[in-house]
């Protein structure tokens, strides 16, 4: 299934005061609203995803699994800044005709909200029964939840936090480095920057995955290699198959929007406060090997707000088992919704 693309003719004003001549989102649904309104399932994805949740997370979103068409009406935006049809670097410039490529504006994750908002708004969405994000789609779901308490009626969290770790913001930078060191990345083609894709992609792995998952799966038998070895073929297919479907400006401008994320920035208060606003029943999700956006940033949520119910996942496949993991969060979750709905 192809995305559909709303295409807003009209100026739209980012954080930083930058104005997009005109906006596009694309988007995927599935399923049909419900004459209530009341079966609304939004999904937020993450860093290199696109708006077909269906298939990146098809464990969890399809006929007869835990969020099916048949009974939820599905929406997922790609978020602005992306290159899979919303607004960022590869789409055209109306003012010069040609694609922006690096002379896109920086964006937020409020800025990927309000985008949001707008396409809810064109899609006649008065209520959003489940507000859903993983990681990265985390920070647009708590940012939403913030400028649009009483449109959310309940809340699913994964893997993810209420600002962007000194950790994260360090690997970010690192990745940014990578890109920064391959002397093509700001020139005005589709392939710019590929080779420091590879690379930042490569770091990004380490940070997915952990120690165990790499001896488990990529070890080598052979006692005497001396080169060759399958971990690092892994990591370069890893590397090659991002470059392949993704573009190096738009995950250098979407790791800069991580990094902005604190749902305290410019707001009068601190995050546990913000977080005690938030009363909406919510389901947290966190994994026993993630080490990138580790337990103790969902177990902060869950001390802040009022509503929370917290599971944590044995897996050992780190931050990505939000991906893998879906006979365990499917379970975790249809449960939950049989008690919360």
């Amino acid at each position: 299934m192809s995305a559909k693309v709303l295409h807003i003719q009209e100026a739209f004003t980012l954080e930083s005061g930058a104005v997009l001549p005109e906006l596009r989102i694309a988007y995927h649904t599935y399923g049909t609203p419900n004459a209530a309104g009341s079966n609304v399932v939004w999904v937020c994805h993450a860093l290199t995803a696109n708006s077909d949740v269906a298939d990146w997370w098809a464990g969890l979103i399809g006929e007869g699994r835990v969020i099916d068409p048949s009974r939820h009406f599905i929406v997922c935006a790609n978020i602005l800044g992306s290159c899979y049809g919303s607004s960022g670097p590869l789409t055209h410039n109306p003012a010069t005709g040609h694609p922006y490529y690096h002379s896109f504006p920086a964006v937020t994750i409020r800025d990927m909200v309000q985008a949001h908002i707008l396409l809810r708004k064109h899609l006649g969405i008065d209520k959003i029964q489940l507000l859903v994000g993983g990681s990265m789609g985390g920070y647009q779901v708590l940012e939403w939840a913030l400028a649009e308490p009483n449109t959310m009626e309940r809340l699913f969290l994964l893997c993810t936090g209420a600002a962007e770790s000194a950790w994260g913001i360090a690997i970010h930078t690192s990745q940014r480095l990578a890109i920064e060191a391959d002397s093509s990345w700001q020139e005005p083609h589709l392939q710019a920057g590929a080779r420091g894709l590879k690379a930042a992609r490569a770091i990004g792995m380490l940070t997915y995955r952990n120690y165990q998952t790499f001896v488990r799966t990529q070890s080598d038998p052979d006692k005497d290699k001396t080169d060759g070895f399958r971990a690092s073929s892994y990591i370069n297919y890893q590397g090659d198959k991002l470059v392949n479907r993704f573009n190096a400006q738009s995950y250098w401008l979407l790791t800069k929007a991580m990094d902005s994320h604190n749902i305290a920035r410019g707001r009068q208060t601190d995050m546990a406060t913000l977080l005690g606003q938030l009363t909406h029943p919510t389901l947290l999700m966190g994994i026993t090997s993630d080490i990138l956006c580790p337990p103790e940033e969902q177990l902060f949520l869950e001390k802040h707000m009022p509503n929370a119910t917290y599971h944590e996942i044995d897996s050992s496949y780190g931050h990505d088992g939000f991906l893998i993991e879906f006979e365990q969060i499917g379970e975790i979750l249809r449960k939950w919704m049989q008690v919360r709905f």
